[in-house]
C-alpha cells in the first residue's frame, strides 16, 4: 500500500522528534531526581549545588546547539541527529551510574550536549521535509514530543519515589532515558535527506528524488515537484551569488539579522514564561504551599498529560490558525495565570486551614491551565517560527544560534530558582508576570504572519515588510509564488495533454 505523502512526511517528522522526547523527558525527570529521599541523602546538595544540577545540563545543551549549525551544514541533517544521539545515551549512561556529584555533573554535560545537538536540527530537519501546509504541524512535533517525553518522565519518577527507597529512585528513571535515544541513533540514517540540503550540496538529482519521494511517490514530474525544485535551485542561486557566509549574512543582511533577531527575542521569551522554573522545580514550588514531593509530582504528571492534549491541539490546528495571534494571547493568559499563581504564594501562610485549602486547589488548577496555554501557544511555536523564517544558507546556523539564546537563558533560570525561592518566596514569580506581558506586546509590535508561506518565498516577507507590523494577519498572504508556478506547470502539462 502507498502511503499518502503528507502521511510519510509526518510519520518522519514523528521519528525525528524522539529527540524532543529525549528533551521533555529530562525535563520532567529532574525535579524529581533531585527531590527524591535517596539523592538527597546521597548528596545532601544544597541550593547551589541543585542549581548545577539543572545548569550543567542546559550549559552542555549551548554548546551542543552551537557545535549542530555548522555540523548541520557540514555533513547534512541526519548525521547531526546520529551524532546528537550517541552522544545523549553516553551522557544518560553517565547520570544513571553516577557515584558522585562530580560524575552526576559531567554525566549531565554530556547529556545536555547531545540534546542541543538533537533539539537544534530536529525543527530544521522537519521543516525542510514538509509540504507548506502542514510544516506547522510538523515542527509542532518538537514540542509535542517534549510533552509526551515530560509526561512519561513525570509519572515514572512519581512511580519510583513511590515505590522504591534505595538508589534506584533515581537511577532507574535517568537510565530508561537511553533506550529512545538509542532507537534514534540506529535508525535515522534509514529515513531521507532533507532535500535542500541535497541540492545545496551538489546533489540535484539525489535532491529532486527525494522530493519526488516525499511530496509525490516518487513521481519526478509531478508538478508540485517540479515547481518545488525550480524555486528551491532559483533561491539557492541567488544565495550563493548574492550573499556571504551564513553566519555573516545574519548580522549584515537586513532581511536575515531581523529574522535572527525575531528568533532569538521569541527563544528568550519562552525561557521568561516561566515554564522551566516550573518544570526543573516542581516540588520545590509546591513546597510553599504545603504539598509533598510525592504529590507534587503526581499533580504535575496531570498537567503534563492536559499539556500534550493541548500540543496535540497544536498540530491539529496551527496551519488553520496561524503563528501570530496564538504567540501573542498564549502569553497574556500565561501573564493572568502567573498573576494568580504569586498571589495565593503571597497569602497562603497569612489564611486559616479551611481557606489554605482552597488556596492550594485554585494553585494547582492555575498551573494545569498555564501548562495548557503555554502547550499550544508559546512552546510549540517556539519551535514552528525559528525553522520556517530563514533561507536555506542561513537556516541552520540562525536556529543553533537562537536554541544557544533559550538554553543560556534556560541555564540562567535553573541556576537562580532555588535560590530565589528560598530568598524571595513569591516575589519571584513577579518576574514571570511581568515577562509574559512584555512577551504579548513585543510579538504584536513585531512578529508578522509566516503561517503556509513557502520556505523559499521567506526572503520576500522580510524584506517586503516594515519591522513594525501590529495590524498584520494571515489572511494578508493568501497566495505566494509556488502556487502560481504550480498553477502553470499544470497548466503546460494540460496544453500538452491536449496538443498530443
Amino acid at each position: 500500500m502507498t502511503l499518502n505523502p503528507r502521511i510519510y512526511q509526518f510519520l518522519v517528522g514523528v521519528f525525528a522528534s524522539l529527540g524532543s522526547f529525549l528533551f521533555g523527558y529530562d525535563l520532567g525527570v529532574i525535579g524529581g531526581v533531585v527531590a527524591s529521599t535517596s539523592f538527597t541523602e546521597a548528596y545532601n546538595a544544597n541550593a547551589n549545588e541543585v542549581g548545577a544540577v539543572v545548569s550543567v545540563f542546559t550549559g552542555g545543551a549551548f554548546f551542543g546547539a552551537m557545535f549542530a549549525g555548522p555540523t548541520g551544514d557540514w555533513l547534512g541533517r541526519r548525521l547531526t541527529i546520529l551524532i546528537g544521539a550517541i552522544i545523549f545515551c553516553v551522557g544518560g549512561g553517565l547520570q544513571a551510574g553516577a557515584q558522585s556529584l562530580n560524575y552526576f555533573y559531567s554525566g549531565r554535560a554530556v547529556s545536555g550536549l547531545g540534546v542541543g545537538f538533537l533539539v537544534m536540527v530536529i525543527p530544521l530537519y522537519q521543516a525542510e521535509i514538509a509540504h507548506p501546509l502542514i510544516r506547522g504541524r510538523l515542527t509542532g512535533l518538537q514540542q509535542f514530543m517534549l510533552g509526551v517525553g515530560a509526561a512519561v518522565a513525570s509519572w515514572t519518577v512519581y512511580g519510583t519515589n513511590l515505590h522504591l527507597s534505595d538508589a534506584n529512585q533515581w537511577r532507574i528513571p535517568l537510565g530508561i532515558q537511553i533506550v529512545p535515544a538509542g532507537v534514534l541513533a540506529l535508525l535515522i540514517l534509514l529515513f531521507p535527506e532533507s532535500p535542500r540540503w541535497l541540492i545545496d550540496h551538489g546533489y540535484t538529482e539525489k535532491g529532486l528524488k527525494m522530493l519526488a519521494k516525499l511530496h509525490a511517490n516518487g513521481d519526478e514530474h509531478d508538478p508540485w515537484v517540479m515547481a518545488e525544485y525550480e524555486q528551491i535551485q532559483t533561491a539557492l542561486t541567488m544565495e550563493h551569488d548574492h550573499a556571504g557566509s551564513g553566519y555573516i549574512e545574519l548580522f549584515t543582511d537586513p532581511s536575515s539579522f531581523r529574522r535572527l533577531f525575531l528568533t532569538a527575542a521569541l527563544q528568550a521569551s519562552v525561557q521568561m514564561t516561566g515554564v522551566s522554573a516550573i518544570q526543573y522545580f516542581t516540588p520545590e514550588i509546591y513546597k510553599g504551599i504545603n504539598v509533598s514531593t510525592t504529590d507534587s509530582l503526581k499533580y504535575q504528571g496531570v498537567s503534563n498529560i492536559l499539556s500534550i492534549l493541548a500540543q496535540l491541539c497544536t498540530i491539529l490546528f496551527i496551519d488553520k490558525t496561524g503563528r501570530r495571534w496564538p504567540l501573542i494571547i498564549g502569553n497574556l493568559v500565561n501573564c493572568a495565570c502567573f498573576i494568580v499563581v504569586t498571589a495565593v504564594q503571597a497569602r497562603f501562610q497569612h489564611v486559616s486551614a479551611s481557606t489554605q485549602h482552597s488556596l492550594g486547589w485554585l494553585f494547582i488548577v492555575t498551573n494545569w491551565i498555564y501548562g495548557i496555554s503555554f502547550s499550544f501557544t508559546c512552546g510549540s511555536l517556539s519551535w514552528v517560527i525559528p525553522a520556517e523564517i530563514f533561507d536555506t544558507k542561513t537556516r541552520s546556523k540562525g536556529i543553533s544560534i537562537g536554541v544557544m539564546v533559550s538554553f543560556a537563558f534556560n541555564t540562567m533560570i535553573g541556576q537562580v530558582t532555588s535560590i530565589a525561592i528560598q530568598n524571595i518566596s513569591w516575589r519571584y514569580f513577579l518576574v514571570f508576570v511581568v515577562c509574559n506581558f512584555t512577551n504579548a506586546i513585543f510579538f504584536w509590535a513585531f512578529m508578522p504572519e509566516t503561517a503556509r508561506r513557502p520556505l523559499e518565498e521567506m526572503n520576500a516577507l522580510f524584506s517586503g515588510s516594515s519591522w513594525f507590523v501590529p495590524t498584520m494577519n494571515k489572511d494578508d498572504f493568501r497566495t505566494y509564488d509556488l502556487e502560481r508556478r504550480v498553477e502553470e506547470k499544470q497548466m503546460a502539462m494540460a496544453v500538452h495533454e491536449e496538443h498530443e
